[in-house]
């Protein structure tokens, strides 16, 4: 590994993808804990999509740190730089897709297509079109509604990095980007064309004009970090202050007033406050933490187990709802039958291993574990670095940086 690619690599942050995959999982199924805790504890859980909003900002340091110094706006940067994200987001999104699709030619889950033709469907799904409908946000596999988000500030990423350096306006951007997007629901609100930027509740929290802020808190963390000396060598309590301050953030939304409607207190107005800039904040203070400081929570983030939970959280994240996790649940329903069919053979009464709703989560939270790795050391890792050493978008260069296989961390 070149010495640039190991500066630009922070095992503890590749942890936090793994936490970040989590909580949005137990946010999909907070349900369960209704059974034995409070309901208050449930609302608590309720709001763990706030993974999407850790990955939201890493995205954004992420980005910024490796690429703001060195970026030029010509053909062959922005192509190459196309080339990275490809390689790090669409062989496995578009597999996952195509496997969600052939999923619903046998259930014909309506989910899927939102009852739409299945090929306009698939087609809206495979190039992220299907994110700027409120409508088909949760088409193909529901949470890949990010991703419409990540590609948006993909895409943007130089053009915002131009406007800083060349013009010194980085703190208007946020706030032209999402203006744009009220613009936008201003228009389209009076159209019904399937929610097409419909409504200010969907701009704010499923498109990147609504949450550039939590990218642009990422961005501005690079900025103050990308010329210091990451020795963790820092006696501050950022990670720890940062850590609580993200659960307080979570804790304000478990209190607020769920709109009729809507399942999270993520969507009262002072949710949105809360999710998109309060908690966007508290991570960047998080983040900063784990750079500058040695802690026993960096430590553990660092290790090469969470490590490897981190690399492959992306495919966790795209199979841990949908089609596989319903694969899944399904075979433990069947299981849980055959178990009961032997307790009547054997004239026994039984408890089920496989009849508790906890533990068939833990369960399935366990098996999807092991086919995100699997995926990832069989499918992801090898494509990334295929397609980064190919000729695809621009003829691959040995000994160009940008190409080593070190890079594939970010």
């Amino acid at each position: 590994m070149s010495q640039r690619a190991q500066s630009n690599y922070i095992p503890a942050l590749t942890g936090v993808r793994a936490m970040a995959a989590y909580l949005v999982f137990i946010s999909h199924f907070a349900y369960v804990f209704d059974e034995k805790f409070p309901h208050s504890v449930q609302r608590f859980f309720n709001e763990f999509h706030i993974g999407v909003t850790i990955f939201f900002v890493l995205s954004g340091f992420l980005i910024a740190f490796r690429y703001f110094d060195s970026f030029k706006l010509t053909k062959a940067w922005f192509l190459q730089y196309l080339k990275n994200r490809v390689a790090r987001i669409y062989p496995m999104y578009a597999l996952l897709t195509i496997g969600a699709f052939i999923a619903y030619h046998f259930t014909q889950n309506q989910t899927v297509t939102a009852g739409q033709n299945p090929v306009v469907m698939f087609f809206m799904n495979i190039v992220f079109i299907r994110g700027f409908f409120d409508q088909f946000k949760f088409t193909g596999i529901a949470q890949g509604w990010s991703l419409t988000v990540e590609e948006c500030f993909y895409f943007s990423a130089p053009f915002i990095f131009l406007i800083a350096t060349k013009y010194r306006k980085f703190y208007i951007q946020p706030i032209a980007v999402t203006g744009l997007g009220v613009i936008l629901v201003l228009i389209f609100s009076r159209v019904n064309w399937f929610g097409f930027f419909g409504n200010f509740t969907f701009m704010m929290l499923y498109t990147f004009l609504g949450r550039c802020f939590e990218f642009f808190a990422g961005i501005q963390l690079a900025l103050i970090v990308r010329k210091q000396k990451l020795a963790g060598t820092s006696k501050k309590k950022f990670t720890y202050l940062g850590f609580f301050m993200i659960f307080f953030c979570v804790w304000i939304m478990s209190t607020l007033t769920i709109p009729k409607g809507y399942e999270a207190g993520l969507h009262n107005p002072w949710g949105i406050v809360t999710n998109n800039y309060l908690l966007a904040t508290a991570i960047a203070i998080f983040f900063y933490g784990l750079l500058t400081e040695t802690t026993l929570l960096k430590k553990f983030l660092a290790h090469p187990f969470i490590e490897l939970l981190g690399k492959s959280s992306y495919i966790f994240y795209l199979v841990h709802l949908g089609y596989m996790y319903n694969f899944i649940h399904h075979g433990m329903n069947s299981l849980n039958d055959y178990v009961f069919e032997l307790y009547d053979k054997w004239g026994v009464d039984w408890h089920s291993p496989f009849e508790y709703d906890s533990l068939n989560l833990l369960y399935a939270f366990i098996v999807l574990n092991i086919v995100s790795i699997t995926l990832f050391k069989l499918i992801e890792e090898p494509l990334n670095h295929y397609i980064r050493r190919s000729d695809f978008l621009i003829k691959n260069k040995a000994r160009n940086p940008e190409n080593e296989s070190a890079k594939i961390k970010a």
